[in-house]
């Protein structure tokens, strides 16, 4: 009896050993799948004695194989062997061939005896794979894994879910640019959109014009900072070989990324005219451009040699990439060296381009030049992709639309039965802040694209029918690398941003809640933390909500993060410490103050958030606009011109208000009538963004609000060329008088001037807030 005894202790004590070291995972990953159903079955337990299983003859999946057994060592430390033999029990089974129509479609079970990958391509079991992956990253065991009974049945919402890299403005090792595609994968993107040459550099090997990497890949310093006149002195250059390109290639193939090149045309070109002189207007005195900004130096369409060269260079570059698409740029091409140019006016004038109400000759030059291009691509069994300017002068027959400056190019492509891919700068530019505590981030090119903007974005908009809607197919991501000099800057700036629109581009709409994706977020930084990725934390910092209590006259500020540690926060200036006051509930201020908050934990202290609160007469009080802000900076509207904060010289974090080719004008209505011998307004100034600021500042009063009588006048100066950035504070001073309204009115420039790239263009204008004393 005392051996039976002995004997269950002894099984006992192994089975209770067993379960300590065995942790279960669970399947909240990001992009969330479209179905999943746990079961009440055994878990599987991934250990030591677990084999992958992959049929024979499969080449593609056992390559997915290999990668599965790689990912199971890195994150667990568990090896598992590959095999293309029957697995009976303890096994993870690769098919292909799960009855789906989507391409990318898996079904992912898990029973006890063994975890079923099965797509309906190669693509759709690489994406069960990193499902697995993930899971098993998020586990902290390494002896062996449970993993719950679960069917899981996902596919993509969009069949082009895409990432562009501009490798021109700063080359990108070959190394990094492997791991770049990895980081895709990570996240289902599948499309890798490789911007290759610009102004600033040509990176690809063309062994016909060998000048284009001999001088265009090289240039002789670089700009520093923002629209400065300053430069660093360093020579920057660098480019990839054609048989780098087939390497980088067939890496993305076998992760299931399609690469996508990019060269830009015709526009965009100073590399390459600085190489070859003669495929310019003016044929001479060109070098490689070390600024950023547009060029007014542009290929020559009205000289034949032009499309002859462009010809020579996709002949070489059809054959390395497999891509239906090419993608030919068509943005920002000022059309100043066109009016100039004999031999483009010549051609005007051969082709009998006229112009008309909508477009001028000139950008139906521009039509004529990316036609032809398609049609010698298209005869090479290529598509081309191009930027929403290619719509101006008329769209080439076949081409497909990436709208970038709006939503509404890729509405007219639709509309037009062209495809479009969605990438508008409001939400998919992720060379923009993503934290609008912009002085502790790293230098961006403007913007504000936090990761709930990007969570936020629908690339299917509602304006479009049904049939319409079939020709969105899918959106990226874009990152210009004017100011990411390196590769870990680079991987700051799309992480985890990427996470967010991964799961845009995958998981149906209904299914998207931006709390709980959150709450996966936290799954799956610890893998970008296991990975090496430098990624932004501002989602485990202090992340604040204002809102407005018009009816107590106090604003109400809400401080959230994604951090389990505290939030500790001062409302005197001083730096918050763990005796400073914990926040619990929302900060109600009525009175000009300076809040200071962090999260502060154990081990680790973040970022302090800090936001000035300025109370004067108007704060608060009702504004009404005679003119709305354009959609993409309306943001709160009127009132965000007296909500105590002052703007940054980041415009688009939410603080300013812009308008564009209209006048602004606003009144504020103070309640009653009162005192008032001050009235100032801010307005930013950044000719490079087409922000001209107005051309008068005028203030009027009244008791009453319908008779008004001017006050103050002041003419101001536009921008000059190469002026920095700044913020005009406009203020009007007199002697004491009464009124309840004061109106405000800021004429715009008609104009941009003609040193400006974008001469003759209506203009924008800023404001933020109105101070009244």
């Amino acid at each position: 009896m005392k051996n039976y005894i002995l004997c269950f202790i002894v099984i006992f004590g192994i089975c209770s050993v067993m379960a300590q070291n065995s942790k279960s995972v669970d399947y909240n990953i990001i992009p969330l799948p479209q179905s999943s159903v746990l079961g009440t079955g055994k878990p599987f337990i991934l250990s030591a004695a677990t084999q992958i299983s992959y049929p024979k003859n499969e080449k593609n999946l056992e390559q997915i194989a290999t990668f599965l057994s790689e990912y199971i060592l890195n994150a667990t430390g568990i090896k598992v062997s590959v095999t293309n033999l029957p697995i009976l029990k303890n096994g993870i089974i690769l098919q292909s061939n799960f009855k789906n129509e989507n391409k990318e479609a898996y079904q992912f079970d898990v029973t006890q005896n063994k975890i079923l990958i099965n797509g309906s391509t190669g693509a759709g079991t690489f994406y069960g794979v990193q499902l697995l992956r993930k899971v098993l990253m998020s586990s902290d065991s390494k002896t062996q894994i449970e993993l719950p009974n679960v069917t899981i049945v996902d596919y993509p919402r969009f069949g082009y879910r895409g990432m562009m890299l501009d490798a021109s403005r700063h080359f990108a090792p070959v190394d990094f640019v492997k791991k770049f595609i990895d980081i895709l994968a990570l996240h289902n993107i599948n499309t890798f959109h490789w911007h290759l040459t610009d102004d600033q550099g040509w990176r690809i090997e063309i062994k016909k014009y060998p000048k284009l990497t001999e001088i265009g890949s090289k240039r002789a310093e670089t700009q520093v900072g923002k629209n400065k006149n300053e430069y660093d002195g360093k020579p920057h250059g660098g480019f990839y070989t054609q048989n780098e390109i087939k390497e980088i290639v067939a890496y993305a193939q076998k992760r299931y990324i399609t690469i996508i090149p990019e060269i830009d045309l015709p526009g965009h070109m100073m590399a390459a005219l600085a190489s070859y002189p003669e495929l310019g207007c003016k044929g001479k005195e060109y070098e490689v451009r070390k600024n950023w900004g547009v060029s007014e130096d542009v290929l020559c369409v009205g000289n034949e040699k032009t499309f002859a060269f462009l010809a020579g260079v996709f002949e070489e570059m059809v054959p390395l990439f497999p891509s239906n698409y090419f993608h030919i740029g068509g943005d920002e091409c000022p059309k100043t060296s066109w009016k100039n140019c004999p031999k483009c006016q010549a051609k005007i004038n051969e082709l009998g381009l006229i112009k008309d109400s909508k477009h001028s000759a000139e950008e139906k030059l521009q039509s004529y030049c990316i036609s032809k291009v398609e049609k010698f691509l298209n005869a090479k069994g290529k598509k081309i992709i191009g930027w929403d300017e290619i719509l101006e002068g008329g769209i080439a027959p076949n081409a497909t639309i990436m709208s970038w400056r709006s939503f509404q190019g890729g509405i007219e492509a639709a509309q037009q039965g062209h495809d479009a891919i969605m990438t508008p700068s409001s939400h998919c530019y992720f060379d923009h802040y993503q934290g609008n505590d912009t002085k502790s981030e790293p230098l961006a090119i403007g913007g504000y694209t936090s990761i709930e903007r990007v969570y936020s974005f629908e690339p299917v908009p509602e304006v479009l029918t049904s049939e319409q809607r079939k020709h969105i197919i899918g959106a990226q991501a874009n990152l210009w690398r004017e100011y990411m000099p390196t590769s870990d800057y680079v991987e700051y700036m799309i992480l985890p941003r990427m996470a967010a629109l991964s799961e845009v581009l995958w998981t149906k709409p209904e299914k998207k809640n931006y709390s709980d994706f959150l709450t996966r977020l936290m799954n799956l930084l610890p893998i970008y933390d296991e990975l090496k990725y430098n990624y932004a934390k501002n989602i485990l910092e202090v992340s604040p909500q204002i809102t407005m209590d018009t009816q107590n006259s106090s604003l109400i500020l809400s401080l959230k993060t994604t951090s389990k540690d505290p939030i500790y926060y001062t409302l005197d200036g001083a730096d918050p410490t763990v005796t400073s006051e914990v926040y619990k509930k929302d900060i109600s201020i009525k009175n000009s103050v300076t809040v200071k908050a962090a999260v502060i934990g154990s081990t680790q202290k973040s970022k302090i958030f800090e936001q000035a609160f300025e109370f004067n007469k108007a704060t608060l009080k009702p504004v009404i606009l005679k003119n709305q802000p354009t959609e993409k900076y309306r943001f709160n509207g009127a009132q965000t011109l007296v909500d105590g904060k002052n703007g940054t010289t980041v415009f688009s974090t939410g603080d300013w208000i812009g308008l564009y080719n209209q006048d602004f004008e606003a009144v504020v209505d103070l309640k009653n009538i009162q005192e008032v011998t001050q009235v100032e307004m801010n307005t930013f100034i950044s000719a490079n963004d087409w922000i001209f600021g107005p051309k008068q500042f005028i203030v009027s009063l009244s008791e009453d609000g319908t008779n008004f009588s001017p006050i103050f006048g002041q003419e101001i100066e536009i921008a000059t060329q190469g002026e920095n950035p700044k913020i005009l504070n406009l203020k009007a001073s007199f002697g004491s008088k009464k009124a309840r309204y004061i109106k405000i009115v800021a004429p715009i420039f008609e104009k941009i001037p003609a040193w400006h790239y974008g001469a003759g263009q209506p203009t924008f204008i800023f404001v933020d807030e109105i101070t009244i004393k």
